[in-house]
């Protein structure tokens, strides 16, 4: 094509945010000398281009999307963003603004020195269709065509429009038919679409819209062979238009008028209408039609032969009836790739197309592929497309929208464009300069042809290798997904057995910033065959018993996440995190800690879905990550962990002097002993919080008896060589740091340090339990626990509780047989427990069943005050938890705190 110098006039500037209009919603549409003209805000303006000036300014009440003349009505339609459709008589509109010139009111300025224009609110009356899922729409002769995003489908509408002088509203619905949708999530409200649809009418030379006034960029004519190869025989028997739909994730699909208005009468799947005919894998901007053959000298109309669309990223598909090496005619599809991305474009006379980018205006010639003519290249041969398209420059730059203009010279083509800064412009071209001879064309732009095929080839090779990188970036998260998928059936099918990626957690104490602190150390062991790399996280919730009973406790646990870089097969990662005690220097036991294993699918495929190379140019970021699922992740549970008192029990006295600690933490301030101290007068002798406790308050205790059979069957050979006593202590310390100690001088009792100071004293003796049997007295443990604090106490019984629950289960489950016993003796003191006087938080324990709460179960807190030490018996041959004797014999011999 020959160097083009394009005529370019500045008519006006309009309003446009900071940064520039965005492409895709500004139109500009031309009718004789008026120009209608839209930026994407609110308001519709008219410019007189003969007078050179603003004739009115339309404010609607959204943002306008898209507009529609209709010349032979003198009526303009008007979509508004999540409002509807309006339509408005121009020669109504026209004389409002005659009426009101000469009245004060609101005016506005235009930003180049124009006149002051009227600004007309539209009347919310003028909407014709309310729908606040439109995207787009044409009109066809007295047919409204509408494309709606539902929350899972496009779907087209057919309205019926009134006549001139009738009611404006519209008559109702003749037709719908629901478009394919895209792969996607749970259907849900649909968000404001990043590239509107594209709408598009072709109609065959017989029909009777063909000779209508609908030529301009919503309708084409083509000729009878393509028509008929693209839509089918029954489209063309019909002699129907036929609605063309591009959709943003790159579907071009097509609907009979005619069928879709007998759609509602005739039964079967309505889907049956649309035909897919072509997916462009981008966002379709622009569907035409133009004419690339010459035409005969007796034929008077022009049809076009030859379809176009443009992607975003520029690929563009052209279809045309050809002839075939047998003969037939055939539908021949071509695909080419222009330098994008691509932001409006036009179909003109002569077989061009104009397509503007960020940084040029375009246009391709298709009847001879933009190249000289040339007598030793091959033809393509009559009816066939050119093998390459290259773009000519028009020197002009950042053009949002365009049309083609009907006031065009003879010979040449008039562009009307609106620039990104709200500049309406002219372009004119002289075609009948495009056509030197051959050897001149040859001599003059060999040059500045090889300077265009080589920034072609650039352009190709800078948008392949962002394909390449992006479909490298697709596949690497494919893999990881597979590797997750891997690992999360690994894990769900290993209930049973060792899993094999596993996390154990272990406490200890240690000293942290003066101060003595209880941490737990988690440790992530991969014992499988696949790795954990990125995405993967370890996230560990640690929840106090104080918040247990909280309404939102899984909302004030704290949670840390540690994230899992390439953990590969037998390796370990160890994490330490402390548990408390808190700025109180309380310390609530027990203390829950959970392990999990995370999987961001939001991080591993979010790359994958907006490529990095997208921020440097705002237009291609088109891949919005709403098609991730809202969790955003998979989590794989992996442990749980309790922390009780048993666990945080201290033993200074058993401690070697060179492991001893260099100090305790000291005890909590108590009001209690506060209160003691303040009673002793002056000259008292000097006594400090224990001694206060020993004199006026004696310790609390609790003692549970538990069956000698039992627990030789759960220590087992682990603890042969010593007394059932001390493999009992060594048993309930075994998760303690000091149970080698223990262990090691075969202590049958030991003294411990609670988190606050306060002493913990275990007992650990054999007893015979008599008027249980009819055979004779039971061999049972006694365990005891002592201390001055009611609260340490209860903390220290309900660990051993929950140790003696876990054993009556497992051996529950073994299947060990309960032995002959006075049941009606038991019933008796279970009564007795169960009085109102005596504590409501005894526990039964059924054999062969899992542990459960007695009648009278108070479900709070087992460090409340009520709580009350209790001597009980634990049999699991006998079935149940029992007391040794009546709550009233125990108060009398000193029991109760």
């Amino acid at each position: 094509m020959a160097d083009l110098a394009p005529q370019v006039n500045y008519l006006a500037g309009f309003c446009c945010p900071l940064g520039g209009l965005a492409a895709g919603k500004p139109r500009v549409l031309c009718l004789g000398a008026e120009i209608f003209l839209s930026t994407g805000s609110e308001l519709v303006y008219v410019y007189d281009q003969e007078a050179g000036l603003l004739t009115a300014v339309y404010r609607f009440p959204g943002q306008v999307w898209h507009l529609e003349l209709l010349a032979l009505r003198r009526a303009l339609y008007v979509l508004c963003a999540h409002r509807g459709i309006y339509c408005m008589s121009l020669d109504q509109a026209s004389r409002s603004v005659s009426q009101d010139d000469g009245d004060d009111g609101d005016s506005e300025d235009s930003q180049d020195g124009e006149s002051p224009s009227r600004m007309i609110p539209v009347d919310p009356d003028a909407c014709v269709l309310h729908d606040a899922t439109l995207c787009t729409f044409t009109v066809l002769d007295n047919l409204l065509i509408t494309l709606a995003q539902g929350p899972a489908r496009w779907k087209v509408q057919l309205f019926e429009c009134p006549c001139p002088g009738e009611d404006p509203l519209l008559k109702g619905q003749i037709g719908e038919v629901e478009l394919s949708t895209p792969p996607a999530g749970s259907p849900r409200e649909p968000a404001a679409p990043y590239f509107l649809p594209v709408l598009c009418c072709m109609s065959p030379p017989g029909s009777r819209v063909a000779h209508s006034h609908l030529h301009g960029s919503r309708g084409f004519t083509l000729e009878e062979t393509l028509f008929g190869l693209l839509f089918g025989t029954d489209a063309s028997l019909l002699e129907s238009p036929v609605i063309l739909c591009g959709l943003p994730d790159g579907q071009l699909c097509c609907v009979v008028l005619q069928t879709l208005v007998t759609s509602g009468l005739a039964p079967g799947d309505s889907k049956a209408l649309v035909k897919i005919l072509h997916h462009l894998e981008e966002p379709v901007v622009f569907i035409g039609a133009l004419r690339t053959e010459p035409l005969a000298e007796d034929v008077e109309d022009s049809h076009s032969d030859c379809l176009v669309a443009l992607g975003h990223h520029g690929r563009t598909l052209a279809v045309k009836a050809s002839w075939d090496e047998a003969g037939n005619l055939v539908p021949e599809l071509r695909e080419y790739c222009l330098p994008g991305p691509v932001l409006c474009a036009a179909c003109g006379g002569g077989g061009r197309m104009y397509h503007s980018t960020p940084s040029d205006l375009c246009v391709v010639d298709l009847a001879r592929g933009g190249t000289p003519w040339d007598p030793m290249q091959p033809d393509t041969g009559p009816g066939g497309l050119p093998s390459l398209l290259c773009p000519a420059s028009l020197s002009v730059c950042s053009v949002v929208t365009l049309s083609v203009s009907s006031r065009a010279p003879e010979g040449g083509t008039e562009l009307l464009a609106l620039s990104a800064k709200g500049r309406l412009m002219t372009c004119r071209l002289d075609l009948n300069s495009e056509t030197p001879s051959p050897t001149r064309v040859t001599a003059a732009n060999t040059g500045r042809k090889i300077k265009e095929l080589l920034s072609g080839i650039g352009t190709v090779s800078e948008r392949v290798s962002f394909l390449k990188k992006a479909v490298d970036q697709r596949n690497k998260a494919l893999m990881c997904l597979n590797e997750a998928m891997n690992v999360s059936c690994a894990l769900l099918s290993s209930r049973e057995g060792p899993r094999p990626i596993s996390c154990t957690t272990t406490t200890t104490w240690s000293r942290l910033q003066l101060q003595d602190m209880l941490m737990a150390t988690c440790l992530l062991e991969n014992s499988s065959d696949f790795s954990l790399d990125r995405g993967w996280a370890l996230c560990i919730q640690v929840l106090t018993s104080s918040r247990a009973l909280e309404l939102d406790s899984a909302s004030s646990a704290v949670t840390y996440t540690i994230p899992v870089d390439r953990l590969g097969p037998g390796s370990r990662r160890e994490v330490t995190l402390p548990l408390g005690p808190g700025e109180d220097g309380m310390l609530d036991l027990p203390v829950t800690v959970s392990c999990a294993l995370f999987y961001s699918l939001r991080e591993v495929v979010g790359g994958a879905l907006t490529p990095s190379d997208c921020s440097k140019d705002p237009s291609l970021d088109m891949c919005p990550l709403d098609v991730l699922p809202e969790q955003e992740g998979i989590c794989l549970p992996l442990s749980e962990h309790t922390v009780d008192m048993l666990q945080c029990l201290r033993f200074p006295s058993l401690a070697t002097p060179h492991m001893q600690a260099p100090s305790l933490l000291s005890p909590v301030s108590d009001p209690v002993d506060t209160f003691l101290g303040a009673c002793l007068g002056p000259g008292s002798k000097p006594a400090g919080p224990a001694s206060l406790r020993a004199a006026y308050l004696p310790p609390s205790v609790a003692a549970i008896k538990v069956s000698a059979e039992l627990l030789r069957a759960t220590v087992g050979d682990s603890y042969s060589g010593v007394s059932l006593c001390c493999a009992t202590l060594q048993w309930l310390l075994a998760e303690n740091a000091a149970v080698d100690i223990v262990r090691a001088r075969a202590l049958s009792s030991v003294q411990g340090v609670a988190p606050d100071g306060t002493d913990v004293h275990l007992i650990i003796r054999e007893v015979a339990v008599t008027d249980l049997c009819p055979a004779g007295p039971l061999q049972a443990v006694e365990i005891q626990v002592e201390s001055s604090s009611l609260a340490n106490m209860c903390q220290a019984h309900h660990a051993i509780i929950g140790r003696m629950q876990r054993m009556v289960v497992e051996q529950a489950a073994r299947g060990s047989s309960p032995p002959d016993l006075r049941m009606q003796y038991l019933h008796q003191i279970q009564a007795n427990h169960e009085l109102p006087t005596a504590s409501s938080h005894d526990l039964v324990v059924t054999a062969g069943q899992s542990p459960t709460r007695s009648a009278g179960l108070d479900q709070r807190h087992p460090l409340c005050s009520e709580v009350r030490p209790r001597t009980q018996t634990l049999d699991p041959k006998a079935g149940a938890l029992l007391p040794e004797r009546p709550a009233e014999a125990m108060e009398e011999q000193g029991f109760w705190s």
